[in-house]
């Protein structure tokens, strides 16, 4: 019987120790985490963000947080209070090997207005302006790829004016915003259908 190499059994034990799933690259194991990637999206309110992308093939967990601001640690109150900056966002880690970063780009456009500076739907503010936030210079080639073809394949009445910026330092929301879509549906699909979500997305995209 062809013993295993004795450091071969210490990485394995290892790593399950510490939780990890892991595979198999070019002989090394690697943690199962770190082949996914990053993406951050502001489309208005978190809560519909959220639920968008939490149903996508390849998404591995979304999280309701705030981007784009200066403030350290904010809270929801300041965020909605305008004042720091940020814009309510979502943070998504996905398997590339399962979804790609232009099917998450397709899901972002057809999930907002992108033609309304500082406002989406019935909320009204620079924290609930549109963005999306780059992680690297492939992210933002891609992106203004996707703007243009927004842009081309669609006659809207005014310019798209989503912000496309740099990622700069993602903070978690509180603990009562993530899933609330789940935690709190009656509540949440009240706010969804008041705030005129759904009517004027298929007036811009179409049924989806």
């Amino acid at each position: 019987m062809k013993r295993i190499p004795y450091f071969l059994i210490s990485l394995g034990l290892a790593a399950f120790l510490i939780g990890k799933t892991t595979v198999m690259s070019q002989g090394v194991l690697v943690a199962e985490e770190d082949q996914y990637a990053k993406a951050t999206f502001a489309g208005g309110c978190f809560w519909c963000m959220e639920e968008v992308y939490e149903k996508v093939d390849g998404v591995i967990s979304v999280v309701s947080g705030y981007s784009g601001g200066q403030l350290s640690n904010p809270t929801y109150e300041q965020v909605s209070a305008g004042g720091t900056g940020h814009t309510e966002s979502v943070e998504v880690t996905y398997d590339p090997t399962k979804v790609t970063y232009q099917r998450l780009l397709e899901v972002f456009w057809r999930n907002v207005d992108p033609t309304t500076p500082n406002a989406q739907f019935c909320d009204h503010g620079n924290q609930y302006r549109t963005a999306i936030f780059y992680h690297n210079e492939r992210q933002k080639m891609l992106i203004e790829e996707s703007k243009k073809a927004v842009e081309s394949s669609k006659s809207f009445p005014q310019p798209i004016v989503t912000e496309i910026a740099p990622a700069s330092i993602f903070f978690s929301a509180e603990d009562y915003h993530q899933d609330f879509y789940k935690k709190n549906p009656v509540r949440y699909k009240f706010y969804k259908w008041n705030c005129g979500r759904s009517q004027r997305l298929e007036e811009l995209w179409g049924k989806p």
